[in-house]
């Protein structure tokens, strides 16, 4: 069985290609990338999406090599996300459907990725760290839901950093995050800043309010540098994260670590997970940019197993919802 799936959630349309077995055919995409300083809106978003998403999925059928007869089902994100964004992805896939006469399946974000990063990893039953732009959660798997152990009480780790990324005018190519993850190799002076760990919960608005505070008067009199300060928010914040995920492996009694979400791709993150898990006796599956980034094999991977277990998304019934939490999703395929 083969499925295609339909990612665009955020400022990237994907379109993937995967087989049943978890055999990744083709998983291209397209980032819309905005001038330094700069965030993307919705409205332009989707602009972007509607401009690329029939090119992508051409150049999927091509490199995959299969004809849509082959197809078996077309999946989509149905949240959570952006609203003009995510409705390209629902409009293109009810047209597919209706041309290709093949059903329909909705696809949490959320849970695409955390399946997506159990078929490429192998990892059987994780504890797992869940960081993107628009998400921050600890989840761990128990009688058919994922359950979130702790999440942002305010912003997502990775819009933190995206905004951050502004405050510097730094480069959104390839990515703000990972232009913070490379000035942060240079920091030399590392910088005290507020540690919100409530709980199983953590909080960055008031860190995000104080490092913009700083980064005005500290850069301005030379007693820092920008290096200085993407290294001194990276250690806080990555901190805080570990901290979080390893108190979910004591309650869950995991030897596991699964990180996904864009944030995921960077390398301090799995480092300092590393150096957690191992003093635990457990391991870190993580990914690389081709997956932990959002993507389409993700989401026609995950629509696939739901096909496989009879679900399928009524037609009328192909919205989209920007407000979709992991916990909602009936996981009827795993035991």
């Amino acid at each position: 069985m083969l499925a295609l799936g339909i990612e665009g959630s955020a400022n990237k349309i994907g379109v993937g290609i995967v087989r049943d077995d978890g055999t990744i055919l083709a998983n291209p995409r397209k980032t819309y990338i905005t001038p330094p300083g700069t965030g993307f809106l919705p409205r332009e978003t989707a602009v972007h999406h509607r401009e690329h998403v029939i090119p992508l999925i051409k150049k999927a059928l091509e490199e995959a090599n299969i004809k849509p007869d082959q197809i078996s089902c077309v999946c989509y994100t149905k949240g959570p996300g952006m609203g003009g964004p995510l409705s390209v992805g629902a409009t293109v896939c009810r047209t597919l459907s209706q041309l290709w006469n093949v059903p329909v399946v909705g696809v949490n974000h959320c849970v695409a990725h955390i399946e997506m990063g159990r078929c490429v990893t192998g990892a059987q039953n994780p504890t797992i760290l869940y960081v993107s732009g628009g998400n921050t959660q600890v989840i761990a798997y128990s009688m058919k839901k994922y359950r979130i152990f702790g999440e942002t009480i305010d912003i997502a780790v990775g819009n933190m950093l995206d905004r951050f990324a502004r405050i510097l005018n730094l480069s959104n190519d390839p990515s703000p995050g990972y232009n913070i993850e490379q000035l942060a190799k240079r920091g030399k002076q590392f910088i005290e800043l507020p540690y919100t760990v409530k709980g199983m919960d953590v909080s960055f608005s008031g860190l995000l309010s104080f490092i913009e505070d700083v980064a005005k008067t500290k850069l301005a009199s030379g007693e820092c540098t920008p290096e200085d300060l993407c290294f001194s928010l990276q250690e806080t914040v990555f901190a805080m994260l570990v901290e979080i995920t390893e108190r979910a492996m004591a309650h869950c009694g995991s030897t596991e670590v699964l990180i996904v979400g864009g944030v995921g791709c960077n390398e301090r993150l799995q480092e300092m997970m590393r150096q957690m898990t191992s003093e635990r006796g457990g391991t870190v599956c993580h990914m690389d940019d081709r997956y932990c980034i959002d993507n389409g094999a993700m989401i026609a991977y995950t629509g696939l197993i739901q096909f496989k277990h009879g679900y399928i998304t009524p037609l009328e019934e192909t919205t989209v919802t920007q407000r979709f939490r992991t916990d909602e999703v009936d996981v009827i395929w795993r035991d």
